[in-house]
């Protein structure tokens, strides 16, 4: 296996159909990527599905792929981003289909249940459904640079957009970001009062 210390060689060489080279590349960024998926999806066995179904789109379409500073990284984590997002439309979908099912009125999910008792996933949630209410464009600036720590510049590179662009963009993104999160907050606070009446 080639040393991952050397992204650049490793893609040229992956962009050659070399499978060890994108073995190193994958060896490079899985933990990221994977840390990404698991934000979006909350959920260990769909941030792992995520992450692999990433990993295979950058293999598939690497000869498209737009590398940002040498990195495929900010490609795959837009790429983990709309996979995630594809995902979850999936399950609400899923979701639709059991609620309409009959069902007991006093039946809990064990995702409320769970969320409940853990705050640490109670606020993730809250960032995963404040990302999905958002375009995607404005998912992927708040990822690369908020999530991810991408300057503006790199960030602007892996869109395809100049860089006052990104960062105009992403003002505006921030902020529908912190009104989202408002929203749910506040949702979630009502929704506490009225359980401890």
């Amino acid at each position: 296996m080639r040393s991952v210390s050397d992204e650049p060689t490793a893609w040229a060489a992956a962009l050659r159909n070399d499978g060890d080279a994108f073995g190193a590349v994958f060896d490079q960024h899985r933990d990221r990527v994977y840390r990404h998926a698991l934000r979006m999806t909350a959920n260990v066995p769909d941030a792992e599905d995520v992450t692999a179904e990433a990993f295979l789109e950058l293999w598939r379409r690497r000869k498209s792929v737009r590398v940002v500073d040498g990195s495929v990284l900010p490609w795959l984590l837009v790429t983990t981003t709309n996979v995630a997002r594809n995902r979850a439309r999936g399950l609400r979908r899923y979701r639709t289909l059991i609620a309409a099912l009959p069902h007991g009125d006093d039946a809990r999910s064990a995702e409320d249940v769970t969320l409940e008792r853990i705050e640490v996933v109670r606020i993730a949630t809250q960032v995963r459904e404040a990302l999905r209410s958002l375009a995607p464009s404005d998912v992927a600036l708040i990822t690369l640079t908020t999530l991810e720590h991408y300057s503006s510049a790199q960030t602007a590179v892996a869109l395809g957009i100049s860089e006052g662009a990104a960062r105009t963009r992403l003002h505006r993104a921030r902020t529908r970001m912190a009104t989202a999160l408002d929203a749910l907050t506040t949702a979630d606070d009502d929704t506490t009062k009225e359980k401890s009446r």
